[in-house]
């Protein structure tokens, strides 16, 4: 069922949709309470709702705005209880917060209609493009490429020789896919990002100065993966840096050779992963952390923003601080560290009165 308005003329998605409460409640498997046939047009945040909008209630500090919105439609989690009336249509799901992202996902693919390669784009004759794929304006494309169907290339992009990109992938201005990469369905590049660039591999001479390392391998990204603006993943020296299936990477983060991300971990904006370390599945690594090259985090491991983790980390631990370690004794010795200046000044006056005591003896 599309929910979407039809194109306009130059066949772009116009930007305003509209559907019912029931067919909303019939794409989420929620259950209606109140008005069914109200008519929304577009989203919007709780605190901003309007007629005509559809909001959601997941966070418990906005539950307050659940009673105050103008919102025509409401969706919140099966458990919500409401204190006072509720002047929405309510679409109650299991989980309110997914159900919106799977909103906006499909307002999103409703915006995605142009399907065409641009007159400007510079494709190889032995590329391979999919079926309805769009190639926007001054995208290079190499030789040996494949593009899988249904993915969206804008503008400004390069993808060098040999290079797979799956099916239903969205590469946004200005990305770089260096050869011989692969990538899998279903993922996401926002603008800027580079993959399979050269890592940072250099042997010191006797003589003085380095000497480059040829970086010969390749980068593999799975399906369902998201890498940020600017983000920057490393070609291996040998072999392949390995983005696991689900993996998300937020702006600005580097991954150095020979790295390996596991499945469904998430790592936050401006952070950095050595060469060759290994980070297992479902890890959470928040932002500006830095990780040294060669270690193994284990599965399930959450790593607090700014920590610097220096040795491998066992499977489920929760770390912090630089040096990292666990995130408990952190904080129990932060009490004591935050106070240094006060113990300092507490040792000098015992030891002027341990002084003061031998010199009455």
């Amino acid at each position: 069922m599309c929910i979407f308005t039809p194109q306009n003329k130059k066949g772009l998605t116009n930007r305003k949709m509209e559907f019912t409460a029931k067919q909303i409640a019939q794409l989420l498997n929620g259950a209606i309470e109140g008005n069914g046939d109200v008519t929304v047009s577009t989203l919007a945040k709780i605190e901003e709702g309007k007629p005509g909008a559809l909001s959601f209630l997941a966070n418990p500090k906005y539950i307050s705005y659940a009673y105050t919105s103008k919102a025509s439609v409401l969706l919140v989690n099966k458990t919500f209880v409401a204190e006072k009336p509720i002047s929405c249509t309510i679409i109650r799901v299991d989980d309110s917060y997914s159900a919106f992202a799977k909103l906006l996902t499909m307002f999103q693919k409703g915006l995605i209609k142009k399907r065409k390669v641009s007159k400007t784009a510079k494709v190889s004759k032995t590329a391979k493009i999919g079926k309805n794929v769009y190639v926007g304006e001054f995208v290079f494309i190499g030789e040996n490429v494949v593009i899988g169907d249904n993915s969206t290339i804008y503008h400004n992009v390069t993808i060098h020789d040999n290079c797979k990109l799956g099916t239903n992938t969205l590469v946004y201005s200005g990305c770089v896919f260096l050869d011989d990469c692969v990538i899998g369905n279903d993922c996401v590049f926002l603008a800027g990002a580079v993959i399979g660039t050269d890592g940072f591999g250099f042997a010191p001479l006797k003589e003085g100065g380095y000497a480059k390392i040829p970086q010969t391998g390749n980068v593999v990204i799975e399906d369902n993966v998201e890498i940020g603006s600017n983000a920057t993943v490393d070609r291996a020296t040998m072999g392949s840096t390995l983005i696991k299936r689900g993996a998300k990477i937020d702006n600005l983060c580097e991954l150095a050779h020979n790295c390996e991300i596991g499945e469904d971990t998430v790592i936050v904006g401006q952070s950095g992963i050595a060469g060759s370390t290994k980070v297992g599945r479902n890890v959470m690594i928040g932002g500006h952390v830095a990780i040294a090259g060669h270690i193994k985090v284990g599965d399930n491991v959450r790593i607090a923003g700014k920590a610097g983790v220096m040795k491998s980390v066992e499977d489920g631990e929760i770390i912090m601080g630089s040096p990292a370690y666990n995130a408990r004794k952190y904080k129990e010795s932060y009490v004591y560290f935050k106070n240094l200046d006060k113990l300092e000044a507490r040792i000098k006056q015992l030891e002027e009165e341990l002084k003061a005591l031998k010199g009455d003896k």
